[in-house]
C-alpha cells in the first residue's frame, strides 16, 4: 500500500511538473556578454524558442547593449554567415520586444536616437514584472 501511494505521489509530481513546463510560453533573454559568439548563440536559441511558439523578449545590458546601436556591424558567424544583430532583427520580426538596460545609455556616449528601429530603453518595473512572472523563463548570457 505504501508503494502505491508513493507511486501515485511521484506520478502526480511528474504530471504537475509537466503541466508547469507546458504553461511556460514566455522567455526573457538577458544578454550582457561582449563575446560575439555568446551574443550570437543567445540570438540563435531565442529564435529557436520563438519558432516553437514562445513569446521571447530580449534585454541587452552592458557591452551587449552595443547590438542595439545602428552603427554596430558585427562579424558574420559561421556556419550560417549571420551577425547577432541580424538574428536579433529576425526576433523582432517575429514579435520580440528588444530593449537596452536602463543604465546603458546614461553610461555611454549614445542617445536613444542611436538605437536601431524598434529598440527601446527598458523600464525596470516592467522588467521586474517579467522576471517575477511564473509563466516566463529567464535566460542569461
Amino acid at each position: 500500500m505504501k508503494k502505491l501511494f508513493l507511486t501515485l505521489g511521484l506520478c502526480s509530481a511528474l504530471m504537475t511538473t509537466a503541466t508547469q513546463a507546458e504553461n511556460v510560453d514566455k522567455a526573457l533573454v538577458i544578454v550582457n556578454s561582449a563575446s560575439l559568439q555568446t551574443q550570437g548563440m543567445a540570438m540563435v536559441l531565442a529564435n529557436a524558442m520563438q519558432a516553437k511558439g514562445t513569446q521571447v523578449d530580449v534585454l541587452l545590458c552592458d557591452q551587449a547593449g552595443d547590438l542595439a546601436l545602428k552603427s554596430t556591424r558585427s562579424s558574420e558567424l559561421k556556419p550560417r554567415n549571420v551577425t547577432p544583430e541580424q538574428l536579433m532583427g529576425k526576433l523582432q520580426q517575429g514579435g520580440a520586444q528588444v530593449s537596452v538596460c536602463a543604465l546603458y545609455l546614461p553610461n555611454s556616449q549614445h542617445t536613444q536616437n542611436d538605437l536601431r528601429a524598434g529598440i527601446n530603453v527598458a523600464k525596470p518595473p516592467a522588467i521586474a514584472d517579467q522576471m517575477l512572472d511564473s509563466n516566463r523563463r529567464i535566460y542569461s548570457f
